[in-house]
């Protein structure tokens, strides 16, 4: 059964740092585009960052230069470094994993106050 299991949300200040990992189980991801998505109350869920296969890594343009996605193919890892956080990134933060099919977590709230 495929598994992925997020930690390191929580509540920080506007301006600090989060870090987020995910653990994937249930099947080997190394071909698989890796990524972060995250969903605000009232709005839809939109993409953070994506890592593809071939390490082609795709940002929005609300956290260029402020977040950076990094995967570790041997332990299934894969995770995203927040920095100068604002409070317009206050989601719950979804791991995803895709090839022919998808898998998501079940997501971790970050809030960033003001």
């Amino acid at each position: 059964q495929v598994q992925l299991v997020e930690s390191g949300g929580g509540l920080v200040q506007s301006g600090g740092s989060l870090r987020l990992s995910c653990a994937a189980s249930g099947t080997v991801f190394t071909y698989y585009t890796l990524g972060w998505y995250r969903q605000a109350p009232g709005k839809q869920r939109e993409l953070v960052a994506t890592s593809n296969a071939a390490g082609y890594k795709v940002y929005a343009d609300a956290v260029k230069g402020r977040f950076t996605i990094s995967r570790v193919n041997a332990n299934n890892e894969v995770h995203l470094q927040m920095d100068s956080l604002k409070p317009e990134d206050t989601a719950v933060y979804y791991c995803y994993a895709g090839r022919k099919e998808e898998y998501w977590g079940v997501g971790t709230q970050v809030t960033v106050s003001s």
